[in-house]
């Protein structure tokens, strides 16, 4: 199943993804989709990273050092 969803561009994006779908055939949906789609999981890191951070820094999370899972692990050594 897919969805529709309307996007606003800037002006000079929107008319480079008109002068690419021109170029190659395909529609700017298409490019639309594929910029989504190849990027998503990279934003979605970004996100998380980011509220990580937040939760250590805060104290809510602690961090490990190397040492300490190696060690963990029974790696050490």
């Amino acid at each position: 199943m897919s969805r529709q969803a309307a996007i606003r561009l800037e002006d000079d994006t929107y008319t480079r993804l008109q002068e690419l779908a021109a170029k190659t055939g395909r529609t700017a949906t298409f490019y639309m989709r594929e910029a989504i789609e190849t990027h998503l999981d990279d934003i979605e890191d970004v996100y998380l990273a980011e509220q990580t951070l937040k939760q250590v820094k805060s104290g809510k999370q602690r961090t490990f050092s190397l040492s300490e899972v190696e060690q963990e692990l029974g790696l050490e050594g």
